[in-house]
């Protein structure tokens, strides 16, 4: 139990500090309030109170700011310092508890309860002084700033309140935990918390040890491991290898940190970075490991470029750039809207299938520069092996990755459009079937998690744009074609080429061969002269090399000096580019008895045959000459059954095939030539030239035949019809199935041709021949 008193005393408000009963310390004193409370208890009987405050940033507490328990002191000494401070030496004396504050204007004070300790001891305190005193020595041992003078003077002591306060005096304790003790009124209590507080402590310096030892060996090791690198620096320095490798190290730490991998690729890189270091330089395998980490690094994991999803300003650019092609376009388009609107499309995957010289690849490049995205392009001709696509696995010798990854690291961006240029032209052999490895990276619900056998983590390509081009798509297989969406480029119309040429072609050949517009001009009739007379194709290749060759001959003309300034007109086209190559049009100058003209669908496009038949004495044999495939070969042989079976209708003599040979031929002997589309053209030429009717010169036609006779549909009606159009053929016989694709044929030539829709053969010769009725 405590003794209680009370007394009024100034009051000195301690910052950051605590007084416990029996301390003596010393204090320095500041505050004009403090230093007036001070002298007035010197005046007085020497007696102060000692309160802390709660925060010690407040200049002038209030009694809220401060403890309610303090301690009652008396003032020993007081010494004025030169810088104003005054130095007290103070002696705690009792517990005090503030009852009533007093604001004196030029300093507080207060009427305080004193609580003195008891100093009764029984049993159980004894036993609480000497844990408190045990536990105090082992604490001392542990943190070794506390001397063993003060462990003597404390077990000197004979009291236990006493005691337990200079124990606590010296633990580093927070002032809230020292408030705590100071509040603790009761004895045991005070002494039961302070062997608690040691406790604790202990626990914490053991903690501390434990770390200080874990930090010390791992300094140590860390030490052992500078120490050894700088050997090694020397040694390498020695031997003329500058700094070896740590300078690699360093440069290759830093660009896998700033690659932005995800954090599995990142913690595979670190791995054989780490690798990299403990190799021998002079290892093989040190070179195949940096190899690795560079493709690592090199790679774009979280680089992208932000999508322009500006629609009129992408169909500008696609417009100034191509000329036609609406299809094309308006695709790129949808695609740019519905990014513009879910902003999280996958990359389509398409597929711009069409001959050569159309401007394939051209395109691919005009809708990147539309999107505002890089551009790579990658050659899939002649590719043959799988590992082309997927990469070669690292155990081999001089292994990289495939053309994929390849083509990321050139594009530097996750999103950039991909072109994958003519890829009717892989092909598979012993080494694997590479059109199968094009099918993960073709298919947006597995091309997110790509698999390299190089790189060997999962690569993300679900951003990416790609863009297939292809001249046969029936030599693509089938799943490959699956995964892509096809959009046919089937060629140009003279009206076309002839826009083309003067926006785009002409421009750049006189460009390109440092002319300028005023030293070469080149009339719209020139150009269709070229166009009509030197070329024939569906696309403009053939056409910009002609256009190379006049710019060709008139840079020669103006530095020699002949003219300073050539204008091609279509009177002297010849001049620059010799006699004309082509006929145009292919259309025989009169009808003909068993001759047709048959339109063809090859790689370069559209083309028309002449078909022809001619009979000699025999006993009915068949040849068939031209280079024909099986197929045209089956269609010949079923137009030759249909006529045997139709002959008396056909106004044709029932034995004809007992009489006579017949010779099927289609020139170009040199070209193959296959497809079913040439049966209502044999069947035709093989009427006439039995029946001795002549065939209408202006006729084109296409279409499978039955041996009933039926005509069925075929494809590639477009380019056929272009082909039509070029040859100067007026009239296309085609089958009724092909009405819907009329549609997709260009309005320029729709309004020229006149196309005949059949169903049977019966129709086609009504036509086609010049004595039927086809009025």
């Amino acid at each position: 139990m405590a003794n209680k008193n009370e007394h009024t005393v100034p009051l000195l408000p301690l910052r950051g500090l605590l007084v416990y009963p029996t301390m003596v310390l010393h204090l320095d004193v500041g505050r004009e309030k403090s230093v007036q409370a001070l002298e007035k208890a010197m005046v007085d009987d020497h007696l102060i109170y000692l309160t802390t405050q709660k925060d010690i940033s407040i200049d002038e507490p209030g009694e809220e700011d401060l403890y309610q328990m303090g301690t009652l002191t008396r003032v020993k000494q007081m010494l004025k310092l030169p810088n104003g401070t005054i130095r007290v030496l103070v002696e705690g004396l009792s517990r005090a508890e503030i009852i009533e504050l007093f604001d004196e204007n030029d300093h507080y004070s207060c009427k305080v309860r004193t609580f003195e300790d008891d100093e009764s001891k029984d049993v159980e305190d004894e036993a609480l002084m000497r844990t408190m005193l045990e536990y105090f020595e082992q604490y001392i041992k542990m943190s070794k700033k506390i001397s063993a003078e003060t462990y003597a003077s404390v077990s000197d002591i004979e009291e236990p309140g006493r005691m337990a306060d200079i124990i606590a005096s010296h633990l580093p304790l927070k002032l809230k935990e020292k408030q705590e003790i100071l509040e603790t009124i009761d004895i045991k209590d005070r002494m039961n918390r302070v062997i608690e507080i040691i406790h604790n402590e202990k626990e914490v310096l053991g903690l501390e040890k434990k770390i200080g030892q874990r930090v010390k060996r791992s300094m140590e090791r860390t030490q052992k491991e500078y120490y050894l690198r700088e050997q090694m620096k020397a040694i390498q320095k020695e031997l003329g290898e500058k700094e070896g490798k740590t300078g690699e190290i360093a440069e290759l730490t830093e660009k896998i940190e700033l690659a932005g991998m995800p954090e599995n690729v990142k913690e595979t890189a670190l791995k054989e970075l780490d690798r990299y270091e403990k190799v021998p330089t002079t290892s093989a395998e040190s070179a195949v490991i940096r190899n690795y980490i560079e493709w690592l690094v090199a790679l774009p994991w979280s680089k992208s470029t932000e999508d322009d999803l500006d629609i009129s300003k992408a169909e500008k650019i696609l417009d100034k750039d191509h000329y036609g092609l609406e299809k094309v376009k308006e695709r790129v388009l949808e695609y740019l809207a519905v990014q513009k609107l879910t902003n999280s499309l996958k990359g389509p995957i398409l597929c711009l299938a069409g001959p050569p010289g159309v401007g394939k690849t051209s395109l691919a490049r005009s809708i990147a520069k539309s999107l505002n995205r890089n551009f790579v392009r990658v050659s899939l001709g002649g590719v043959r092996d799988e590992s082309e696509i997927r990469g070669h696995r690292r155990t081999y010798v001089g292994a990289m990755p495939g053309r994929v990854i390849q083509g990321m690291k050139k594009a530097g961006t996750i999103n950039p459009v991909f072109l994958l240029d003519e890829i009717d032209k892989m092909s598979n052999d012993f080494r694997g079937d590479p059109s199968s490895a094009m099918l993960e990276v073709l298919d947006p619900e597995q091309n997110h998690n790509f698999s390299d056998h190089y790189i060997e983590e999962p690569y993300d390509l679900s951003k990416v744009m790609f863009i297939a081009t292809a001249n046969n798509l029936s030599t693509v297989p089938g799943p490959l074609l699956d995964r892509m969406e096809i959009i046919n480029i089937a060629g140009y119309t003279e009206q076309e080429k002839l826009h083309i040429a003067k926006d785009h072609l002409l421009p750049r050949q006189i460009k390109d061969h440092g002319l300028s517009k005023s030293q070469l001009q080149m009339k719209d009739e020139a150009i269709t002269k070229v166009i009509r007379y030197y070329t024939r194709e569906s696309g403009v290749r053939s056409l910009e090399r002609q256009l190379a060759s006049i710019c060709r001959k008139t840079a020669k003309i103006v530095v020699s000096g002949e003219k300073k300034r050539v204008i091609v007109s279509d009177k002297n086209v010849e001049d620059f580019l010799g006699k004309t190559k082509f006929r145009y049009g292919q259309a025989e100058l009169e009808d003909q008895i068993g001759v047709a003209t048959g339109l063809a669908y090859t790689t370069v496009g559209g083309d028309t045959l002449q078909i022809e038949v001619s009979l000699s004495p025999g006993k009915g044999k068949l040849v068939l000459t031209g280079k024909l495939g099986d197929v045209m070969k089956e269609s010949a042989q079923a137009a030759f059954s249909y006529v045997r079976s139709k002959a008396k209708d056909l106004d044709i003599d029932p034995d004809f095939h007992e009489k006579n040979d017949i010779h099927i031929h289609v020139p170009e002997g040199a070209v193959p030539k296959d497809g079913p589309s040439a049966g209502i053209t044999i069947a035709t030429a093989l009427v006439s030239a039995l029946s001795g009717k002549p065939i209408r010169r202006e006729v084109g036609m296409t279409g499978e035949i039955t041996l009933r006779g039926r005509v069925l549909p075929i494809g590639g009606l477009k380019e056929k019809s272009l082909s039509a159009h070029r040859a100067g053929l007026t009239k296309v016989i085609c089958p009724k199935d092909n009405e819907k694709d009329i549609d997709d044929i260009p309005e320029s030539v729709r309004k020229e041709l006149e196309f005949v829709l059949v169903s049977h053969l019966d129709e086609v010769l009504k036509h086609a021949l010049a004595s039927g009725d086809s009025q």
